[in-house]
């Protein structure tokens, strides 16, 4: 076997490229560099479950980052489990290729109870008492105390919210580097978040870019010259490419005003009820599901949803069985945002009624993914003295609201979602020349469950690899 490594370089494209990254550069020269198309939606967990399934969207049932449990009548987000990915993964058909095969799986989602040898993943403690500390979660569970011990603590706010930084992104390559000197498994999988930050935050045309990448690729150097020298063989990729956006479109408050969605009142705030409402949309970046609770009201939910200028597409159960991305996890409708637009959750009519945690780094109450999270309200010029006031009052024994973020939702400078992008802004990978060379996957522009087969054929060979994919994926 070739121990080779899949390096997650979230949010590169070929637009980012240039002299401030000059590892990456180096790598892109001596290799060969292609284009990944991702399904829909282009959002980490999708994406992620069909590089590592090599099933489309309808196979491994991932249809968001979160979506709405119609039994349990909850919108849940940014779930662990390895068990929601449906189907066997890549290292299922490696391990009956070779029993002696081993995977450790560093920071890639849907981490937790995967059936590999090694993991590590983020896992914050939620105290009693409304403190969330920094923690994270192994299996062998002695690798976190490892590694924390070492390294310090997991930096659980540097890996994402106001204050995500390359810092978590240093943390994941260098836990990376000591378990691979360690167990030298056949695959090493690593997720390296950073450039996911500034390009929501501030959109891929900031001036800010390039220094961010540049520190990146100060990483890609280390990891490459550390694991190549381990002869290792690295696939460099990225899931989703970022575009710029200028506008957010609400489609809950449509739904709302339409009658159709419907809160309850809590302390002054308005929850969503999603039990009781007709149809409400959980919304991922540029893509939204809307669940609509009576089929016959399925034709005037598209009608009027159709209708938001930030809306390019509206599709039905039967245009996503033609596109290979319809699953019972669903919604009725599918939204697809038009370019420059992404989709907020937003679903109460006077911010005032906005409840407690709209304000904070919520990532599980939030019916929908929230890019504000990644900003201090700038409405508030004294809020980093309000934040350590908080942090204080939590250290006493306090309970303290960290109501820091902001509502507005015009500060987004970057999204991602949609998959007709231009070729400079989509995915990548970045590998050696040969592979896939005459094979199946030859073309200049791969779909993402191509991956699956790609690492297979690196570690065994191409006769080996045509054997252990397809066929046995079933």
């Amino acid at each position: 076997m070739q121990p080779t490594a899949i390096i997650n370089l979230v949010g590169l494209s070929r637009s980012l490229l240039g002299p401030h990254a000059p590892t990456l550069q180096s790598i892109v020269e001596r290799g060969r560099v292609r284009t990944i198309r991702p399904p829909l939606p282009a959002v980490t967990t999708t994406v992620q479950s069909s590089m590592l399934t090599g099933r489309p969207v309808s196979g491994h049932g991932i249809v968001a980052n979160g979506w709405y449990d119609r039994t349990q009548a909850e919108v849940q987000f940014w779930k662990q489990s390895n068990r929601l990915v449906q189907g066997e993964k890549l290292w299922h058909v490696a391990r009956r290729r070779d029993p002696s095969f081993t995977c450790a799986q560093m920071f890639w989602w849907y981490n937790m109870y995967a059936d590999v040898d090694i993991s590590v993943t983020p896992r914050p403690i939620y105290c009693a008492d409304g403190r969330k500390l920094p923690d994270c979660h192994s299996h062998p569970p002695e690798i976190r105390d490892e590694l924390q011990q070492e390294l310090g603590l997991f930096p659980l706010f540097r890996f994402w919210g106001p204050a995500a930084s390359i810092e978590s992104s240093r943390w994941i390559a260098e836990a990376s580097l000591r378990v691979h000197a360690r167990h030298r498994p056949s695959l090493m999988m690593v997720y390296l978040p950073h450039l996911d930050y500034p390009l929501q935050k501030y959109g891929p045309g900031h001036p800010a870019i390039p220094g961010e990448v540049a520190r990146l690729d100060e990483l890609v150097a280390r990891l490459q010259r550390e694991l190549e020298s381990a002869g290792v063989r690295i696939l460099w990729l990225s899931e989703y490419g970022i575009e710029a956006v200028d506008a957010a479109a609400f489609p809950n408050r449509e739904l709302r005003r339409a009658g159709l969605l419907q809160v309850r009142r809590e302390q002054g705030g308005e929850l969503l009820d999603a039990g009781a409402s007709e149809a409400f949309a959980v919304v991922d970046h540029q893509v939204a599901h809307v669940y609509v609770r009576d089929p016959q009201r399925v034709p005037a939910v598209a009608e009027l949803l159709s209708a938001i200028p930030e809306v390019e597409q509206v599709l039905d159960q039967g245009q996503r069985e033609a596109m290979d991305i319809d699953h019972a996890r669903s919604g009725e409708l599918t939204l697809v945002a038009r370019r420059g637009a992404w989709f907020a959750y937003d679903y109460w009519l006077d911010d005032a009624r906005a409840p407690d945690f709209a304000r904070t780094v919520d990532i599980h109450r939030k019916p929908g993914y929230d890019p504000r999270e990644l900003f201090l309200d700038p409405a508030r010029p004294l809020i980093k003295a309000g934040i350590a006031w908080r942090l204080l009052r939590k250290r006493l024994g306090f309970r303290a609201l960290m109501d820091v973020i902001p509502l507005d939702a015009s500060l987004v400078g970057g999204s991602h979602g949609r998959v007709e992008q231009p070729e400079a802004e989509r995915p990548i990978l970045i590998s050696d020349a040969d592979l896939g060379r005459g094979g199946p996957h030859d073309a200049e522009t791969i779909d993402a469950t191509a991956i699956h087969d790609l690492a297979l054929e690196s570690i065994f060979g191409r006769s080996d690899a045509a054997g252990g994919a397809g066929t046995e994926r079933g």
